[in-house]
């Protein structure tokens, strides 16, 4: 018997489901991916609003499970049916509170909650087929608890749901028996369900983001948030009888509106003053004078991690790989002729290095033939996966470099001995999750080993740069804030040029912050700025300093040599390693001349709260002070001139940038600059 797919055309015409739910998703996807562009209008702030009334509009995506045949009294349908899905209209006037300065808040919205569809179709015992059409809606009240785990405006929320019947109609259809030609078309039935709940509980869970349509510098501000949210069986069985169920995913936007309070600012009169011209509790120091250039003899660690990006088993292309015969030309001292053209200036040199290491790596087991690696992949796709990933570098050896295949043994993992995130966390993931898909080169052979290091962790032997240090520490423009860590709980710096070109840094916290004078100036020679320190008080007031500084590029002269050493730090900590000690202590420490001069820095990456990396970083550059100290006074010396500082994750000052999982890597670290 054969049987016939009753107007499937007509349906699709008549109830475009599928075509409006991959509609739909397209659309909420594309929502959560728009960033948009705000400019400040006014010099008044308001603070974020704490109550925001709007309205929540979007589509249900409903998927029927279970079955249903006895459809009331009067009409119970010959064959059973269960699978179907279906869309409908969610729109409701929305309430929301949540403090300015709380990750928490409460949502409640209230509307019209359409859970129609159309069962998939089935055939009846005379060869018929059916189809049954539903039109549910209900009114809805939905209180939710908000909350925003991040920085930005990504939110969670969760909360029951209470429907209230509205309609609960249907509409079933036979169709003809495709083996009797001259049967005719029976008209559909509509009518109501029977045995409908009055009402349902169940409950929802979803995820939001807000984007501003409006400046925080305006007292109106507007939120437009786009969401997706799951709404599961639980509860939503609508009728008494049988056992049909509704799974829902909702998706949409809401568009938000509130009201923020002006922020009281004290502002002080401004006061011209020079350079050099100490004033009371605020004062720019920019060096006037020609500042003699460092060459710097630059020690850089190299981390043994190879970096993968998602879903791919090959190198990715911004390491440096070679061909044969340039593998065998290769000199791990003129590697910086093999360059990226992709980096920026800041963190260019240095990445150099690393984005080489596979070469590095290569060109020292050739010198050293006695030396065997292992190569551990770490993926959480698997094992499998991850050995895969060691097998590209393997295979990169071999036939590049020619390292004998015995030399080398390849491992896959799940995760790394020592990942990237900590049990329990549950910020930042995915940017945590990028940095523990790698392949770890481990060795016990002392030819490829830092000093003083063994076993298969020990990282691998840094690597020695002559560099030119175009922007010492001492030639940076010194912004001083007087007793700032007590006044205030931060203060940023706006700097304006004669060409009304604004220029904005921090926050900061400290009472001393040091920025290179070409960050500021640029390729300019020198300029004269406004300079407003902005600070926001631990009474909530926001004070105001203004003062003139006239800046001076820093030119060299080539005089004087100086060192710099770089110690890298584990994930969200501020004790180093224990096998950096002795290398501080034994390498780093008699390396510091008579009456010299130490400049250590702390920096950390992006990853997590701004406050919390800037204590980071400044107790990591302690600990280093720490050690160097305690080696100095065990050899009887303290004729040594310390400046510490902490930069915290600013990307203006940080060794690198933060786009890939090794960046990141390398920017939990702290610098020391060694001088005369």
């Amino acid at each position: 018997m054969k049987t016939i797919n009753y107007k499937k055309e007509s349906r699709l015409t008549k109830f475009p489901y599928v075509l409006s739910i991959k509609s739909f998703i397209l659309c909420a996807f594309i929502l959560l991916g728009i960033q948009t562009p705000i400019q400040a209008q006014d010099s008044i702030q308001y603070t974020k609003p704490s109550w925001y009334f709007g309205v929540a509009a979007g589509g249900n995506i409903n998927f029927y499970r279970g079955s249903t045949e006895n459809l009331n009294s009067s009409l119970s349908v010959p064959t059973t049916f269960h699978n179907g899905q279906g869309l409908g209209l969610f729109v409701a006037p929305l309430i929301e509170y949540r403090p300015a300065n709380s990750r928490w808040g409460v949502i409640l919205q209230g509307g019209y909650d359409s859970r129609k569809g159309v069962f998939d179709q089935v055939v009846t015992p005379c060869n018929c087929p059916a189809d049954l059409l539903t039109d549910l809606s209900y009114w809805t009240i939905e209180p939710s608890l908000r909350f925003a785990p991040f920085k930005s405006g990504l939110y969670l929320y969760a909360g029951p749901r209470l429907g209230l019947n509205k309609t609960k109609s249907f509409t079933y259809q036979l169709g003809l028996n495709p083996d009797i030609p001259t049967q005719v078309l029976s008209d559909p039935i509509s009518g109501d369900f029977s045995n409908i709940r009055p009402n349902l509980i169940s409950m929802q869970i979803g995820l939001g983001i807000d984007m501003p349509l409006t400046s925080s510098y305006r007292k109106t501000q507007l939120i437009l948030s786009p969401f997706i949210a799951y709404h599961p069986y639980f509860g939503q069985n609508p009728r008494s009888i049988e056992t049909w169920n509704i799974n829902t995913i909702r998706v949409g936007a809401s568009l938000k509106l509130g009201t923020g309070r002006k922020i009281q600012t004290k502002v002080v009169e401004p006061e011209k003053v020079y350079v050099a011209a100490p004033i009371v509790n605020f004062k720019v120091i920019s060096p006037k004078n020609i500042r003699p250039e460092r060459q710097v003899r630059e020690v850089f660690p190299l981390r043994n991690y190879v970096f993968y990006d998602l879903n791919s088993q090959k190198i990715p292309s911004r390491y440096i790989l070679l061909n044969k015969k340039q593998a065998q030309t290769f000199k791990e001292e003129d590697f910086e002729m093999v360059t990226p053209d992709n980096f920026s200036e800041r963190s260019k040199r240095q990445m150099i290095v690393y984005y080489n290491i596979l070469n590095i790596l290569g060109s020292r087991m050739s010198k050293n033939p006695t030396s065997k690696i292992d190569l551990v992949g770490s993926s959480k796709e698997g094992t499998a996966d991850g050995f895969e990933m060691a097998t590209s570098i393997k295979n990169y050896l071999v036939t590049n470099f020619e390292i004998d295949p015995n030399r080398i043994l390849c491992v896959g993992r799940n995760r790394p001995l020592i990942p990237s995130g900590q049990l329990g966390g549950t910020k930042e993931l995915t940017l945590l999750e990028e940095g523990d898909r790698r392949v770890s080169i481990e060795t016990n052979s002392p030819a490829l080993l830092m000093e003083f290091q063994s076993g298969p962790d020990a990282p691998l032997k840094p690597v020695t740069l002559n560099a030119s240090q175009i922007a010492p520490l001492d030639s940076y423009v010194s912004f001083v804030n007087e007793d700032a860590t007590k006044i205030f709980n931060s203060w940023t710096l706006e700097l304006t040029d004669n060409k009304g070109i604004v220029q904005y840094y921090g926050p900061y916290m400290q009472d001393k912050v040091s920025i290179p004078g070409s960050t500021i100036l640029g390729t300019r020679p020198e300029g004269d700025f406004k300079v407003k320190m902005i600070g926001n008080t631990k009474e909530n007031v926001v004070m105001v300093r203004e003062t003139t500084a006239h800046i001076t590029l820093w030119k060299p002269i080539l005089e004087e040599e100086g060192t710099r050493f770089s110690i890298i730090y584990e994930f969200n900590k501020s004790e180093s390693l224990a096998m950096y000690h002795k290398y501080l202590k034994e390498i780093v420490t008699p390396k510091i001349p008579i009456n010299g001069t130490v400049i250590i820095q702390g920096h950390t990456d992006i990853i997590g709260e701004e406050n919390h990396n800037q204590a980071l970083s400044m107790a990591r550059a302690n600990d280093v002070r720490s050690i160097i100290e305690s080696a100095l006074k065990a050899s009887g010396r303290n004729d040594v001139k310390f400046e510490v500082s902490g930069m915290g994750e600013d990307e203006k000052s940080s060794p690198f940038d933060n786009k890939y999982p090794e960046e990141r890597f390398y920017n939990r670290t702290v610098t020391i600059d060694i001088l005369p």
